[in-house]
This record gives C-alpha cells, sequence and structure tokens, in this order.
C-alpha cells in the first residue's frame, strides 16, 4: 500500500522534528508529480532546475516546496493542461487526489500551475515518528519559463521512486547561471537563493557567463543594455548585491526548509560570510 511506502520512506530520511517530516513528505510527492511529467513527455521539450532540482537530484540539505521548469526552446504555445491531467491520474491512482489550479496566462512567459491535495492526510495511513497536521494540504507550484534566454545546456538524470524515471536538467553551470541572475534581479530578499549560492560556490561550479548575459539582456536591471559579462564584472555585481540584501529577511525565509542539524550556522549569514565565499568564487575565475 502507498501510505505504507509513504511512511517507510520518510522514516529512512530519520526527520529530526514534525516541521522537517512536512519536508520529506512534500518532497516524496514531488517525485510523485516529476515521474509523472517524465512519462508524460515533457522532458523532450523541458528541463527541470531550481532550488527543488538541486535537493532531490544532487542532493542539497535544503528542502523547497516547488518545480520550476524552462523549456529548450522558446513555445508560447505552451499549456499545462494535458500535463495536469495525467499528473491527476497517475496519482489517483497511487491514492493521492490533487486538486489541480492552472492559473497560466496568456501572454506571459512564465506558466504557473498548483496542484494541491489532503488525500494525505485524510486516505492515505502514515505511520509516522512525529503527529501530523492532518488539516494541512500539500501544494506544490509548477512553473514554465516558456521564454528562456539562449544558452542554457541540459543532461539527464534519474529518479527511482516511485519508479525509475529520466529527468533532463540544465547543467551545473547553466543552473548556477539562472540563479545568479535571480540573485541579482529578484525585486524581494530570497534566502533560499542565497543558500543555493553557497552551494554551488562549495561544489567549484562556475556560472556560464553567456547565458546569464543573455537572461540580464531579457529581463531586470540590465534588460537591453546588452551587459557583456565577465569574471571581473560578475564578481563586482554580486558584491554590490551582497551589500544591500537584508539577511535578517533571508535568514527568516531559508529557515524552516533546512534540517535542525544547520540552524545554528544561519546566525553567521551576514556580508562577511557570503564576500568570504565570493572571493573564493573569485579566486577559481581568476
Amino acid at each position: 500500500m502507498i501510505g505504507d511506502v509513504l511512511s517507510d520512506r520518510i522514516r529512512d530520511y530519520g526527520p529530526a522534528d514534525a516541521i522537517e517530516q512536512e519536508n520529506v513528505l512534500q518532497e516524496l510527492v514531488q517525485h510523485f508529480v516529476l515521474a509523472s511529467l517524465s512519462r508524460a513527455g515533457f522532458f523532450s521539450t523541458g528541463g527541470f532546475h531550481g532550488g527543488t532540482c538541486l535537493r532531490i537530484l544532487y542532493g542539497t540539505n535544503r528542502f523547497s516546496e516547488d518545480l520550476d521548469f524552462l523549456l529548450k526552446q522558446p513555445a508560447p504555445e505552451f499549456r499545462w493542461g494535458p500535463y495536469l491531467d495525467r499528473i491527476a491520474s497517475d496519482c489517483l491512482a497511487q491514492g493521492i487526489r490533487f486538486e489541480v489550479q492552472d492559473k497560466s496566462s496568456i501572454g506571459t512567459a512564465v506558466r504557473k500551475a498548483f496542484l494541491k491535495t489532503s488525500s494525505i492526510g485524510q486516505v492515505l495511513v502514515l505511520d509516522l515518528p512525529f503527529s501530523r497536521r492532518t488539516a494541512r494540504k500539500i501544494r506544490i507550484k509548477l512553473e514554465v519559463d516558456t521564454n528562456p534566454p539562449e544558452g542554457s545546456r541540459f543532461e539527464t538524470h534519474y529518479i527511482n521512486f516511485p519508479v525509475t524515471a529520466a529527468i533532463t536538467t540544465q547543467t551545473l553551470e547553466s543552473g548556477f547561471a539562472t540563479k545568479s541572475h535571480a540573485l541579482l534581479c529578484r525585486g524581494h530578499t530570497k534566502g533560499r537563493d542565497w543558500y543555493d549560492f553557497l552551494w554551488y560556490v562549495s561544489k567549484k561550479v562556475v556560472p556560464d557567463f553567456v547565458l546569464l548575459g543573455n537572461a540580464l539582456d531579457q529581463q531586470g536591471l540590465w534588460a537591453d543594455r546588452k551587459v557583456h559579462v565577465t569574471a571581473e564584472w560578475y564578481v563586482e555585481a554580486m558584491r554590490a548585491r551582497i551589500m544591500e540584501i537584508d539577511w535578517d529577511a533571508a535568514r527568516r525565509d531559508v529557515t524552516r526548509f533546512i534540517p535542525s542539524r544547520e540552524q545554528d550556522s544561519i546566525a553567521l549569514w551576514k556580508p562577511d560570510l557570503f564576500l568570504y565565499h565570493l572571493d573564493q568564487l573569485a579566486e577559481r575565475l581568476a
């Protein structure tokens, strides 16, 4: 039974508290969605990227709520509809009933959809280490960029739960470029982005500056300015951005998405920490 399978998987993760347990359960449901998208052929034209991609396919310690994708080539005609139908059908066969909402707006590049379910708490019986808030729905947002900047490179990874499925992702270099665009241009403070920055630097990944330049030209503070992104430009732009971030807000944003063993390290989230890691990256770029 799927309830027993989920219970066993959650126990394998070894959550330290109820919040971690909820994050694990959310992640397992994300696996069902990714496997369904794979079966539906989505990854022939789209790629997975962002924080959830890093968590599920590269093993970062940060949990994530959303599933972010981009198309390999611009396709303004893209619609979530057929894929949402397949997700709902596949998951219902496993006992997970989704409420599906397609929030896409024609004329906007980013197409959004939401999946919500309370069946985890209402239908499936889970034997869990911590008692659950049974009224809480699991909510997953899907976003796809139908007009991505040119230059992403892709590769194939595999998940093995709930079935073996092939997942197309951006390469880490492309992913770091996309993340760097968010770090430089996002209009609000999102600590989860900065957690990913630290991870990329720790893995000695260098962002693809051509892709970053294309993204900056397309949207944000440098749109239509044809910025030639060099290592020097990148380091100085990131240094300026680090100095203007509201680090209290960044800490609040990221706290519930990281395991209890890392909570104390969030107190170090100040400009000095990020400038130190930026300098490490600058040495590799020199």
